[in-house]
C-alpha cells in the first residue's frame, strides 16, 4: 500500500490521515461542498470534491468514491466508521476495482453486519443471547406477534445498522407501527438499507464490549474491554476502558465468546463485539461492529496498541501487532463532545463554532475535525470532538476529567459539555465499587436533574444584534447591542427604547430543533391531546418528534415533507 483514500469526514478522517502519515502512506481526502474548508481536507496529501451536500450524494455515493480513488491513484480505501464502513457491497466494489479494503472481508461484513445472521453465529458458538426474531421482520404485525409471545419491552433494530441509529425500544402495542416505520426511515437514511429485526429488550442493562484484532488465519486477540453505558437515544456519550467492576467469570466469557464469534466468521482487521450486562450479572450478545469504533482511543490508551496502525498493517499483510491479549494499564474515559442541547433532550444543534479551545495537560488527548470558525452542518453527525482522559486508575482519570472538562471551551452553539461536567460528579457514575448507570439512565434517572440544572436550561432565541466600536477611558472597546436598541442610539438616543416583544400566540406550535420535515403524523383538522406526537423532524441523521403543547384542533400546517425549518419556527397552530 502507498496511498489510502479515506471515505469519510470529520474527526475520524483526521485520525486516519494522521495514522497514514505515521505509517509513511499518502492520504486522499474527499469532501462534500459544505466540508470544502474542513480540517481533514487540508491535512490530507490530496483532496477531491464529491459534489453535493446530502449523504446520499457524497459520503454514501459509491460510484463517486471509486472514481476518485482511480483518479487519485489510490491503492487502498479506509471507510472510517458510519457511512459505508459496514456496507459489504462497497467493500466488494473496492476489491473488484483492484484496491485494498482496509477492513474485514465482504463475506464477514455480510455475516456479522447483518444482525440476524450474527445472532445465528453467536448461537453456533454458544455465546449468551436474549430471545429474538428468526430473521428480519417485514411488518409491524410481525413485531406485534413477537411482543405478544415474549412480552415488552422489545427493541426494533436495523439489521445493517449500528451506533443506535435505526433502533427503537417499544413498551406498548400502540407504539409498534410508528416505531417500526421510524426505525426503517432512520436505517435507510444512515445506512442505505431498511431491513430490521426484533429482540427482547433488557431493562436497565450496562453496555460492555470487546475490542478485537484478527488476521484471518484464526489468530484473534482481545485488545481490551470497554463500558459504554452512558447513552442518549441509544447512542453513546461516555465510554471507559477497561470496563469496570466485571467479575473474572464475566470477563472470561466476553473474551472467549468474542474470539469464537470472530473465528467462526473468518474475521480480518479491527472489530468490536458488544454485549448487554443485566443487573443480575447475566451477559447477552448484542452485535458485532465490523469497523473501527468511535471509542477506539480509550483502548489505545490502556493497551498501548495503535488500532489505526494495526488496521493498516493487517490490510498490508503484516499480521497482528501483538500475539497475545494485552494487559490493561491504567484507566481511560472518552467524552463525546456533540453539538446537541442537553436542555432540550439532546436535540441536534447545528451552527457555527465561534470559539474552540481544548484542554491540555497530563493524560489529555483531543481527537477532532473542528476549529474555531467552522460550521457544523445539519445533514451530518453531531460529533465535534472526543475528549480522551487517561489516569493511573479510575479515580485519577476522573479527577483529570473534571479538570479537562472545565478547561474545554466551545462557543457559538449548544454542546453536551455541561452534561459531562455534571456526570463526573455524580455518585452513580463515580462510585468506588459499582457502576450505577445503564443504557437508559439519562432518560429515566437523570432527566429531572437535566430539567432543573440552570446551566443546561436552553436560552431564549437570540435577538438580532449589531456590534459597534466605542472608546471608553481612552481604550477601544467592541460593544454588542440588540438591533432595536442600536437603531435608537443611532438617532441620538431619542428613540433608544427597546420595543416590547409581542406576546406569543398560545396556539402556536413551534419546532423544537432545526431540521428537515420527515412527515406529519396527524392531518389538519384532527383533534389532538397535549403531549401527542404530531410532526417528525430529522437532523444529523436522527429523528425527533414535535409534540402538542396543549389539547385542541390542529390547524394551519405551515410546513410539508422535505421543508427545512429552524428551531422555534411556527409549524402549525392548535386551537383550544
Amino acid at each position: 500500500m502507498h496511498k489510502v483514500l479515506i471515505a469519510n469526514r470529520g474527526e475520524i478522517a483526521v485520525r486516519i490521515i494522521r495514522g497514514c502519515s505515521d505509517a509513511g502512506l499518502d492520504s486522499v481526502a474527499v469532501y462534500a461542498d459544505v466540508d470544502a474548508d474542513a480540517l481533514h481536507v487540508g491535512l490530507a496529501t490530496e483532496a477531491y470534491a464529491l459534489g453535493g451536500n446530502s449523504p446520499a450524494d457524497t459520503y454514501l455515493n459509491v460510484p463517486k468514491l471509486l472514481a476518485i480513488a482511480r483518479r487519485a491513484g489510490a491503492d487502498a480505501v479506509h471507510p472510517g466508521y458510519g457511512f459505508l464502513s459496514e456496507n459489504a457491497d462497497f467493500a466488494q466494489g473496492v476489491q473488484d476495482a483492484g484496491l485494498t479494503w482496509i477492513g474485514p472481508s465482504p463475506e464477514s461484513i455480510r455475516m456479522l453486519g447483518n444482525k440476524v445472521s450474527a445472532r445465528e453465529i453467536a448461537v453456533r458458538v454458544g455465546a449468551p443471547l436474549v430471545p429474538g426474531s428468526n430473521g428480519t421482520v417485514d411488518s409491524a404485525a410481525q413485531i406485534r406477534a413477537f411482543a405478544e409471545e415474549h412480552g415488552f419491552p422489545v427493541a426494533i433494530k436495523a439489521a445493517f445498522g449500528g451506533g443506535g441509529r435505526g433502533m427503537k425500544v417499544v413498551w406498548e402495542l400502540d407504539a409498534i407501527e410508528e416505531s417500526f416505520d421510524s426505525a426503517v426511515r432512520e436505517s435507510v437514511a444512515a445506512f442505505g438499507r431498511g431491513e430490521c429485526y426484533v429482540e427482547r429488550f433488557l431493562h436497565k442493562p450496562r453496555h460492555v464490549e470487546a475490542q478485537i484484532l484478527a488476521d484471518g488465519n484464526g489468530n484473534v486477540i482481545v485488545v481490551g474491554t470497554r463500558d459504554c453505558s452512558l447513552q442518549r437515544r441509544n447512542q453513546k456519550l461516555v465510554e471507559e476502558a477497561p470496563a469496570p467492576f466485571l467479575t473474572a467469570d464475566q470477563r472470561d466469557l466476553i473474551y472467549t465468546s468474542a474470539k469464537a464469534i470472530c473465528r467462526e466468521a473468518g474475521y480480518v482487521g479491527a472489530g468490536t463485539v458488544e454485549y448487554l450486562l443485566a443487573d443480575d450479572g447475566s451477559l447477552s450478545f448484542l452485535e458485532v461492529n465490523t469497523r473501527l469504533q468511535v471509542e477506539h482511543p480509550i483502548t489505545e490508551e490502556t493497551s498501548g496498541v495503535d488500532l489505526v496502525l494495526a488496521q493498516l498493517a493487517i490490510a498490508a499483510g503484516d499480521g497482528l501487532p501483538v500475539s497475545e491479549d494485552p494487559v490493561s494499564r491504567g484507566h481511560s474515559f472518552e467524552f463525546r463532545i456533540n453539538a446537541e442541547d442537553p436542555g432540550r433532550g439532546f436535540l441536534p444543534s447545528p451552527g457555527t463554532v465561534t470559539t474552540f479551545t481544548v484542554p491540555t495537560g497530563p493524560g489529555i488527548r483531543v481527537d477532532t475535525g473542528i476549529r474555531s470558525g467552522d460550521a457544523v452542518a445539519p445533514q451530518f453527525d453531531s460529533l465535534l470532538a472526543k475528549l480522551i482522559v487517561t489516569g493511573a486508575d479510575r479515580p485519577q482519570a476522573l479527577r483529570r476529567a473534571r479538570r479537562a472538562l472545565a478547561e474545554f471551551e466551545i462557543v457559538g452553539l449548544p454542546t453536551v459539555l455541561g452534561f459531562h461536567r455534571a456526570v463526573v460528579d455524580l455518585p452513580s457514575f463515580t462510585g468506588p465499587d459499582r457502576l450505577g448507570v445503564y443504557t437508559s439512565w439519562i432518560e429515566t434517572e437523570f432527566a429531572e436533574q437535566l430539567a432543573a440544572d440552570s446551566s443546561l436550561i436552553p436560552a431564549d432565541p437570540p435577538v438580532s444584534r449589531r456590534t459597534i466600536t466605542i472608546e471608553l477611558d481612552g481604550r477601544r472597546v467592541a460593544l454588542g447591542l440588540p438591533e432595536n436598541l442600536f437603531g435608537g442610539l443611532a438617532q441620538g438616543g431619542a428613540a433608544a427604547v427597546v420595543a416590547s416583544i409581542p406576546k406569543a400566540d398560545p396556539a402556536e406550535l413551534r419546532s423544537t430543533m432545526s431540521g428537515t420535515v420527515v412527515k406529519w403524523l396527524v392531518e389538519a383538522g384532527a383533534t389532538v391531546v397535549e403531549g401527542e406526537a404530531l410532526l417528525v423532524l430529522e437532523a444529523m441523521k436522527m429523528e425527533s418528534t414535535v409534540v402538542a403543547h396543549r389539547s385542541g384542533t390542529l390547524v394551519g400546517l405551515l410546513v410539508a415533507e422535505g421543508d427545512a425549518v429552524p428551531v422555534h419556527a411556527i409549524v402549525a397552530g392548535i386551537e383550544a
